[in-house]
């Protein structure tokens, strides 16, 4: 089982720095197109461990952090659930249910197992609020490119990923089981392994019905 993960360290400047290297474009990246070509997200119960270890992840969290952001506001944040925190956040999550229904025996089992397929899960945190100059809208957008900006850092380090949302994300009493604070919003739960089994390819949108030139 990994262990329980936290960041060992603030975010460190990026990996491969641009600013001082001669720039050529166009300059085509073949490993990158095939990244993205292949990306197909993993079910939770084919990710087993061994999941990203601390110093991956910080790498992933800094990578899935470069994404558009106006006003440099950052309005996200992370919440890494790993180890023996899966089932205590499983556990919070049955009790806020109970506080706010009456689910089934077969329900609280399943809602205890929230996080448990998967070696580590990592909630997208949306902080997005109103601001004098920088619409909300635009910082929601921000917080959803983080979402796919993870699971691709991900990928390149080899692991599978899945962006999941699930009742929590609309659940006021899940989200603060889970420590949010009552204004911010799941954007996504990211659950994070090796993925042991490859998912078929599935059909993809018909270009030709939603491009249009102006």
């Amino acid at each position: 089982m990994t262990p329980e993960l936290k960041l060992p360290h603030p975010i460190r400047a990026p990996l491969s720095p641009l600013e001082n290297e001669a720039t050529h474009f166009p300059r085509p990246s073949p490993d990158t197109l095939a990244l993205l070509a292949e990306r197909r997200s993993a079910k939770p119960f084919f990710l087993a461990a061994p999941g990203p270890d601390a110093d991956t992840l910080d790498d992933i969290l800094r990578l899935a952090s470069r994404v558009p952001d106006h006003g440099k506001l950052a309005p996200w944040r992370f919440i890494v659930i790993a180890g023996e925190a899966r089932m205590r956040a499983g556990r919070a999550l049955a009790e806020a249910a109970l506080s706010s229904g009456t689910p089934t025996e077969e329900t609280l089992r399943a809602i205890e197992r929230t996080f448990a397929d998967a070696p580590m899960a990592v909630i997208v945190v949306s902080r997005a609020a109103p601001h004098p100059k920088i619409p909300e809208w635009e910082q929601v957008l921000s917080t959803g490119a983080v979402c796919y900006a993870l699971m691709i850092a991900a990928r390149g380090f080899g692991f599978g990923a899945v962006w999941l949302t699930g009742w929590p994300t609309y659940d006021a009493a899940a989200r603060s089981a889970l420590g949010l604070k009552p204004e911010e919003r799941i954007a996504g739960i990211i659950h994070l392994g090796t993925q042991m089994q490859t998912q078929p390819e599935r059909a993809r949108p018909d270009l030709s019905a939603m491009v249009s030139v102006f």
